[in-house]
């Protein structure tokens, strides 16, 4: 493990399982919620998942089974891959609620085995940003290309590059190219209290340009069919995510 996953990893297991109860409610709520209409969690990539009874599917930084959970009651053999033990175990428990049950393995993923994994999934879902947590993104989308079996989907979904440079109030700040490695805050850290925060550990990120992201696929052996662009969270009239689908 490099000295970023090192960083990101003490970063991620502090107070996950504690905010993810804050933000989604305990495991038991959210699992009620989610089974309700499974096909509804996965939002934005629902049209993605349809049929999927049967297949392997790979959820690369899965975090605390939101998505993997709903691709598990839709009949995916599901398969998490996290650096996190506080988010397997909220993970685990919202399965266990759900009625459900999905493989969580905890690691960092340029350490995976690639010949234990070679060919072994039908799909690769990765959402919710997480790229920036890794700074070799070519050894990264590599690893992806490796474990997919041929033939198979990777849907990969990630911040807009340009949402770096637009403050909430507007403000463009011209930092696109920025390529240096860099602390940031956890993403949770706000939903505590200020005092609280201070004694919060950084994130260890790199960001990277939608131009890098695409070729890097690209340089992986993926073919490229579709990529969208999405609008804000609240409906801005400004890219916030996109999302790439992709054959190998």
């Amino acid at each position: 493990m490099n000295d970023q996953s090192r960083t990101n990893k003490i970063a991620w297991e502090y107070r996950a399982y504690e905010f993810w109860n804050r933000r989604d409610g305990s495991p038991k709520e959210k699992a009620r919620k989610i089974a309700e209409n499974p096909i509804a969690s996965l939002k934005k990539h629902k049209d993605y998942f349809q049929g999927i009874e049967g297949l392997k599917i790979a959820n690369l930084c899965g975090s605390n089974g939101r998505k993997a959970v709903p691709l598990s009651l839709l009949g995916a053999d599901v398969t998490v891959f996290d650096i996190s033990e506080e988010n397997k175990r909220y993970a685990l428990e919202l399965a266990n609620y759900a009625n459900t049950s999905i493989h969580y393995i905890v690691s960092d993923i340029y350490d995976l085995d690639v010949n234990k994994y070679a060919n072994r999934f039908d799909m690769l879902y990765l959402e919710g940003g997480i790229l920036h947590y890794f700074h070799d993104l070519d050894r990264f989308t590599s690893i992806l290309f490796s474990i997919v079996k041929e033939k198979g989907t990777m849907i990969l979904s990630d911040f807009h590059p340009i949402k770096r440079c637009i403050q909430s109030d507007g403000t463009f700040i011209p930092n696109y190219f920025d390529q240096d490695l860099r602390n940031g805050d956890l993403a949770f850290k706000p939903y505590f209290d200020k005092q609280e925060q201070q004694d919060f550990p950084n994130v260890l990120i790199r960001s990277f340009t939608l131009s890098e992201i695409i070729n890097s696929v690209i340089a992986a052996g993926f073919t490229i069919e579709r990529f969208d662009e999405h609008r804000g969270w609240d409906g801005e009239n400004t890219p916030w995510e996109f999302t790439i689908k992709a054959k190998k």
